[in-house]
């Protein structure tokens, strides 16, 4: 099998020659060399990111703002540099701003809650007889907070839905939009079949529309060029533990505008101005939305992730996952009784598959036993899969660190797996 793909596929300078920053990979699980194409779900973090982490907490870790002591004083510059550091990753201007949320969950909570409450007199940005819009290929994550949302707000939600190949159409979103429409959702990459939408052109449909644009990046900023300044986005939300990044960090970046639309979800430290017993006053962006002590070790990793990526190269990364996935999709494609998801999708790391008669649990467990870690299951994304009728999946996930050779072991075991469950 191995001849058959990796002969016709050029070299690439990625894969191997990084694995040396990534410790983590030099282990074995179950006797095996690990095979890690769990991506989707988090990545592996770099050296370089691994030392910075650690500089901060062995130089400066103090709370950040309020101290005037000089580690406090190191600290919030390393914070507000980081920042600013993630802000130019993803091409965010002045007239946005960029918050700093524990993932890409929080941040889609904090769009959606802080759309839906009105706070001091002030009204909520979304009420009775508006309608939102979610594309049909969502994370749990962009789709249950919207549903929350428009129950509480009396608006009603409507839903995108891919056709028979889990592709969004702009027609079929031109004609769901109205005057009524507030907001459209949407994901960059589908983490559940790997479907890459035209989100450039479905965002800049709905934004002429007149309505509020959010876009969940999380499964597109580890290798995509996702650029604030250019994209018709209001809000777009990413996770760090996506990106080579430490986890429970992540980022919500939105129009300062947009922005202000949004009631605080947390409430206390750090996020006002004044206080006295009878009420208080916010302080300004991002501050306002920022409650509490923040993770500056993680905003330090998530911006040392931010630099490494771009150090390499994003459409030098896209192009070599692109690569690993048409060779994981061909050769799964000649194995008897496996569909491939989106299988037309080449933009895109993720590979998810079914095969007829056998459970993907099972599949999951063997390859496990052969050092091969993907995922098995809904993936946070059950309406998506039982409305293309294929129920619970195998996903396998790509990064920088992967190899051809990582490709043939997944389509080996994936054979062999197959073999044995049959």
């Amino acid at each position: 099998m191995g001849d058959m793909h990796t002969t016709a596929l050029s070299p690439t300078p990625l894969g191997s020659p990084l694995r040396a920053q990534f410790p983590i990979l030099a282990q074995r699980i179950n006797g095996q060399p690990l095979v890690y194409l769990d991506n989707a779900a988090t990545t592996q973090m770099p050296l370089v990111v691994l030392d910075a982490m650690r500089q901060f907490e062995t130089t400066a870790r103090a709370n950040i703002h309020r101290g005037v002591h000089t580690l406090s004083q190191r600290a919030t510059d390393v914070f507000e540099n980081a920042r600013e550091t993630v802000k130019r990753f993803v091409g965010a201007t002045q007239a946005h701003e960029l918050v700093f949320t524990s993932g890409t969950t929080e941040a889609l909570n904090l769009v959606t809650q802080g759309l839906v409450h009105g706070l001091d007199g002030r009204t909520a940005a979304i009420g009775p007889g508006d309608e939102i819009i979610v594309s049909g290929l969502e994370h749990h994550a962009n789709l249950v907070p919207w549903q929350q949302a428009a129950k509480r707000s009396g608006a009603t939600l409507r839903i995108l839905l891919p056709n028979a190949h889990g592709q969004l159409q702009a027609d079929d979103l031109a004609r769901l939009l109205s005057q009524r429409t507030r907001v459209f959702a949407l994901t960059a990459c589908a983490n559940a079949s790997g479907e890459r939408p035209p989100f450039e052109a479905l965002l800049a449909l709905a934004h002429a529309a007149g309505a509020i644009t959010v876009l969940d990046a999380a499964q597109a900023v580890a290798h995509s060029a996702l650029h604030m300044d250019t994209l018709a986005c209001d809000f777009m939300a990413f996770s760090a533990h996506k990106m080579y990044g430490p986890m429970g960090m992540g980022a919500l970046v939105g129009r300062r505008t947009a922005l202000e639309l949004l009631t605080p979800l947390r409430l206390g430290g750090d996020m006002v101005q004044s206080v006295n017993y009878q009420g208080a006053v916010f302080a300004e962006l991002p501050a306002r939305l920022e409650g509490g002590t923040p993770n500056v070790s993680g905003a330090v990793g998530m911006a040392a992730a931010a630099g490494f990526i771009t150090s390499i190269g994003q459409h030098a990364i896209e192009s070599h996952l692109a690569d690993l996935r048409q060779h994981a999709v061909r050769g799964l494609q000649h194995i008897d009784g496996v569909t491939v998801l989106s299988a037309q999708t080449r933009m895109s790391a993720v590979i998810s598959f079914v095969v007829q008669g056998v459970h993907p649990h099972d599949i999951g467990t063997l390859l496990d036993a052969r050092g091969i870690a993907v995922r098995s299951g809904y993936h946070c994304a059950q309406p998506l899969l039982d409305y293309l009728g294929t129920g619970p999946t195998t996903r396998a996930s790509l990064a920088i660190y992967n190899t051809h050779h990582e490709v043939e072991q997944l389509l080996c075991g994936v054979a062999h797996a197959i073999g044995v469950l049959r």
